[in-house]
């Protein structure tokens, strides 16, 4: 047996949620994230480890979902550079694809207080792959909302990624953790592709200090760092850009991305 099948197993042990159901308890629009790169033989030790009350996100019998997100960024990489250098005015643009039911939606995320990610979204039926004149004036407005002045941003495609995904709702503390899985990354052009199946990126996304999914992550030895699907696969796929607070990622989970790299 496979870890992703061991994996799989454990999740099949676990009550179903329905997507309304999990948004009407755990939306979460406005959180505290944190996140955990671990190689993916653990996982089977982070489902073990889980309390009995939580329960797997089920859509039509599906308890993983596969994802596309293309970001978008300005020809300068605004929203690169205000990741990179901590800006408390940053943003990322993407255009999400649930695969599995065809649907699409514009997501803006930008920053709150005290650290808090704020996650806007709306559906999208135009062409993925561009950003149409209504998608345009959603990411100005929210852009706007948040102290950004997007009026002269032209907005490109900057990266692709893709993963598989797992999402866990925690009831006693309002929670949700996700667990994506088969992660890649690609240049718009294809010029350069990114896999690495042998990792995993382990989310908690919570209203509160710390939930009981992170108090387990750290008791199994795993610290939240700042892996980010934009920023780090950016930067491993782009060695002329500055790596900055993603360099320890870079170096323990992508060492072959730093070769010929700027420090």
């Amino acid at each position: 047996m496979t870890t992703l099948d061991s994996l799989g197993t454990a999740v099949d042990t676990l009550r179903p949620i329905g997507l309304h159901e999990l948004l009407a308890h755990a939306e979460l629009l406005t959180r505290l994230d944190r996140k955990y790169m671990l190689p993916v033989v653990d996982l089977p030790f982070v489902f073990g480890g889980m309390d009995e009350d939580v329960r797997v996100l089920q859509i039509d019998g599906r308890r993983q979902f596969r994802y596309r997100s293309l970001y978008f960024d300005t020809p300068d990489l605004d929203g690169y550079l205000g990741a990179a250098r901590r800006r408390r005015r940053r943003f990322k643009v993407r255009v999400r694809t649930y695969l599995d039911s065809g649907l699409d939606f514009v997501e803006v995320k930008t920053r709150g207080p005290r650290g808090t990610t704020v996650k806007h979204r709306m559906p999208y039926d135009g062409d993925p792959g561009q950003l149409g004149a209504d998608a345009r004036a959603f990411v100005d407005a929210v852009l706007t909302g948040a102290g950004i002045d997007s009026a002269g941003f032209r907005f490109v495609p900057s990266l692709t990624t893709t993963y598989r995904r797992t999402t866990l709702f925690l009831p006693a503390t309002g929670s949700r953790l996700t667990v994506d899985t088969g992660l890649g990354w690609a240049l718009p052009d294809g010029s350069a592709v990114l896999r690495t199946p042998d990792r995993a990126i382990v989310e908690t996304k919570s209203g509160r200090a710390g939930s009981g999914a992170d108090r387990l992550m750290w008791s199994l030895r795993h610290r939240p760092c700042p892996v980010s699907k934009y920023g780090t696969g950016l930067a491993a796929l782009r060695p002329d850009l500055p790596t900055h607070r993603w360099l320890p990622v870079l170096r323990r989970h992508f060492p072959t991305a730093l070769d010929g790299s700027p420090a």
